[in-house]
């Protein structure tokens, strides 16, 4: 399971009580990769094909067996550094946990864990940065935050609901955050899985050209 499975492991294993919130949780303009560091870009496209061969397994893959059977790739936005931050990180010890509505009834318990400020297309952003009650006493994710966004390429070059982006605490108050690993919920693939809606204060007034595009499968 890929890191961008993370928040999808709670969510999934409900079917339709949860959406994996990993990663892996549609052109109009051609993109042009951005000059960068090979080590970046060699991160990004790393993330791309754990995606995909996540994706063509049919134990870990969201899709419905008629379009697993003949997937090969989704579709990315090209590689770009700019869309990775080095963001400010303000913890909230105070927050109270919250349920947070999904695409079913169900509903997700979560607090938030800090909130992140940075720099993004000229702008100063901030974001609110989740933990999950549950999903932190599971193996491998007592470090697990989440953070959806929404931005203004939902609904036409990508899921309308938004998309989600794995990170880890980190050591200081300092956190990467790579745009070119946001991915979207499993809810965006199929509609038996049930995914965190993502908050109002999460929206971005920005295009993030960046990460996983809306899926489109052949004869859709």
């Amino acid at each position: 399971m890929t890191k961008a499975t993370t928040y999808l492991v709670l969510a999934v294993i409900l079917l339709s009580a949860g959406c994996k919130e990993k990663k892996k949780y549609h052109d109009v303009r051609k993109d042009k990769a951005i000059e960068a560091p090979t080590d970046a870009l060699a991160d990004i496209l790393k993330f791309q094909k754990e995606l995909n061969q996540e994706f063509k397994d049919p134990e870990e893959s969201p899709l419905p067996d008629r379009y697993r059977k003949n997937f090969e790739t989704l579709d990315f936005f090209a590689p770009d550094t700019t869309y990775v931050v080095d963001a400010k990180f303000v913890r909230t010890p105070e927050s109270l946990p919250f349920l947070m509505p999904t695409t079913t009834d169900r509903t997700s318990k979560e607090v938030v864990y800090g909130i992140v400020h940075f720099e993004l297309n000229g702008k100063q952003r901030q974001l609110e940065v989740y933990q999950n009650e549950e999903l932190m006493k599971k193996e491998g994710y007592l470090d697990y935050l989440f953070l959806p966004f929404t931005d203004e390429t939902n609904d036409t070059e990508t899921y309308a609901g938004g998309r989600y982006i794995d990170l880890r605490i980190p050591d200081s108050d300092v956190i990467r955050i790579d745009f070119n690993k946001a991915y979207n919920p499993y809810c965006a693939y199929n509609k038996k899985y049930s995914c965190p809606i993502v908050p109002g204060v999460n929206a971005l007034d920005t295009e993030v050209r960046a990460g996983v595009k809306a899926f489109a499968p052949e004869g859709k």
